[in-house]
């Protein structure tokens, strides 16, 4: 009886090792395959194994086992014990594509890149086609994950003769995402190979204008590079860019309020809005007739799409009322697409909803993109009491952080007479001259000593008005701070010309509109000629009301192409995926009484 129960015991362990193993050994090692055991009778098998390196498939076996159950952590346990450098090649292929796929479970790309950079993986050419999948699918996750983009798209691109069926749709797709991500300046093919037609028809769609142009584009792309995957199958958001293109617009609702509190904010928008239309006019383009809503005596937004649908309007631009645009977002589909000149305060409204403002929120996420390219990493913040500096102190912070960055001091900006007493604590000058004052008793006789501030603050994130900021630079001079650099969101600048007042905020970095940094733009020459305002701070609205209309027919475009720009007046604008429209800003800093732009960084 004991000799039949050996007998079983040998001939399981003999289909198990079977189950978990490949084809008969090599010189590259045996590779676990999905076994008909559980985890722990794995384990159980292993540490009874007379044999190390049936021990060790066995283990790796559990591992991946584990991973693919969704148990990284236990993977990750297993995986400690099974000895990396006394594997086989094709062993140590699979156990650091495990190891990669592991760390990127714990978002660590930098960890799985270092597990893939090991010498057997110089091997992975040898080894059998799903595994040359599986570690080329993380090594492209983990190079994207790390920023390294180009190089994500030549892992999916060399993968993708590997790949059928569903598989090979979504690499196809990932690559497109991939390359379409990339700036214009990375998207110069230098051959002629399939990461080159990759290139050539992202550059070709990012060079044309209009949806016609871009249609064109792809058309003659296709009949360049007949045989390119690309070309064989379309990546999706470009068979909708094909689809947008059929559908022209022919008539827009401007929807803004006539009377009340936002009327001149709405004049302001709907001046620059006409101001670009009669441009589109001017040089020989068809634009959408125009119909003009008042949204100040709506009784109910029901009622207003019945009339605009009665009225054959295809777009409607506006509301700007706050309340209304928080109605729209809470509703389940809107009967006409609508791009609301204001923000929500939920992240995701329906899908016929697209959300364009100028948002502070954006500019505090420019000055954190700005600084960090100029290779800051240490931050204070200086922002108005209330609601609204919270709110962009959020943002700022948020962003900053999400990118390594650290808010060492955060001071709450009210009354000019506290402003000596909190950046002095902002940067601990009270205790540095409480260290000389005791110093000084010790010894017994005077001391002259100059207050040290701390020297951790690289640099302060702003949000304030001119007159703030008027008071807050001379104030960093005289606590000894005046070489920190200030880098401020618009509000900083009233441009007013006011060369006494650009006097005292010397030095400061500000973010503000393309509008209001080039005043040689033939637009807003035509535009400030008829309305002088434009060139003042009102003309931040007016180049709203003209990238609000310059976005009507490009919604779609921007949705399709997520990680397309168009370059406006209030800022570079690009969608996010809960369809509102972001902006990037230009950069200028105060100079001897002068405003003068600054370099662009790269994006």
């Amino acid at each position: 009886m004991i000799a039949c129960l050996r007998l079983l015991s040998a001939l399981c362990l003999a289909a198990l090792l079977a189950a978990c193993a490949s084809s008969p050994s090599s010189s590259l090692g045996e590779l676990p395959r999905t076994p008909d055991a559980s985890i722990e009778q794995l384990l159980e098998q292993a540490t009874a194994s007379k044999s190390p390196d049936k021990t060790a498939l066995l283990r790796l076996s559990a591992a991946d086992l584990a991973y693919r159950q969704g148990n990284a952590g236990k993977s990750a346990q297993i995986l400690q014990l099974v000895p990396l450098e006394q594997l086989k090649p094709g062993q140590q292929v699979f156990a650091s594509t495990l190891a990669a796929e592991l760390a990127m479970t714990r978002n660590q790309p930098k960890a799985a890149l270092t597990a893939l950079s090991h010498p057997s993986l110089q091997r992975l050419g040898e080894l059998p086609v799903e595994q040359q999948v599986r570690t080329g699918t993380v090594h492209a996750r983990a190079l994207e994950a790390d920023g390294q983009t180009l190089a994500a798209a030549r892992e999916r691109i060399f993968i993708a003769p590997l790949l059928s069926g569903d598989a090979a749709s979504k690499n196809h797709e990932s690559i497109w995402a991939l390359i379409a991500s990339l700036p214009t300046e990375q998207l110069q093919p230098a051959s002629t190979d399939d990461l080159g037609g990759w290139l050539s028809l992202a550059l070709a769609v990012k060079s044309a204008g209009t949806l016609e142009q871009q249609q064109a584009a792809i058309d003659n792309w296709r009949a360049q590079n007949p045989k390119h995957p690309a070309a064989i199958q379309l990546p999706l958001p470009l068979t909708k860019l094909k689809e947008l293109a059929s559908q022209p617009l022919n008539k827009i609702a401007l929807l803004l309020p006539q009377d009340g509190p936002l009327a001149s904010v709405a004049k302001a928008l709907r001046e620059g809005f006409m101001a670009a239309h009669y441009q589109a006019q001017q040089a020989g383009q068809k634009p959408p007739s125009i119909q003009f809503y008042d949204s100040s005596r709506l009784t109910s937004l029901d009622d207003f799409y019945r009339k605009a649908q009665a009225d054959g309007v295809q777009l409607v631009i506006g509301p700007l009322e706050k309340p209304l645009v928080k109605q729209l977002s809470a509703r389940p589909q809107l009967p006409i697409t609508t791009l609301a000149l204001n923000y929500s305060e939920g992240e995701q409204g329906p899908a016929q909803l697209f959300q364009f403002g100028l948002a502070a929120e954006d500019e505090a996420r420019e000055v954190s993109r700005r600084a960090r390219a100029d290779g800051l990493h240490r931050a204070a913040a200086m922002v108005p009491k209330g609601e609204w500096g919270d709110r962009v102190l959020k943002a700022f912070r948020q962003d900053w952080e999400a990118n390594g960055g650290t808010v060492i001091g955060i001071e709450r900006i009210d009354q000019p007479v506290a402003l000596a007493q909190q950046i002095a604590d902002l940067f601990q000058l009270r205790q540095s001259e409480g260290r000389a004052k005791s110093l000084q008793s010790t010894v017994g006789t005077q001391i002259a000593a100059q207050p040290a501030r701390r020297q951790d603050i690289e640099f302060i994130f702003l949000a304030g008005t001119p007159q703030q900021a008027q008071q807050i630079k001379p104030t960093l001079n005289f606590q000894y701070a005046g070489d920190v650099p200030v880098y401020a969101t618009s509000h900083v600048y009233s441009a007013s010309g006011d060369q006494n007042q650009y006097n005292d905020m010397n030095g400061i970095r500000f973010c503000e509109t393309p509008w209001l940094l080039d005043a040689n733009d033939p637009l807003r020459k035509q535009v400030t000629a008829q309305w002088p305002q434009a060139g003042s701070s009102l003309g931040r609205l007016y180049a709203m009301g003209v990238d609000a209309y310059r976005l009507a027919p490009r919604l779609g475009q921007l949705k399709a192409l997520p990680d397309s720009r168009i370059e406006g007046q209030s800022g570079s604008l690009a969608m996010t995926p809960s369809q509102r429209i972001q902006r990037q800003l230009p950069w200028a800093q105060f100079v001897s009484g002068q405003v003068q732009r600054l370099p662009d960084t790269p994006r």
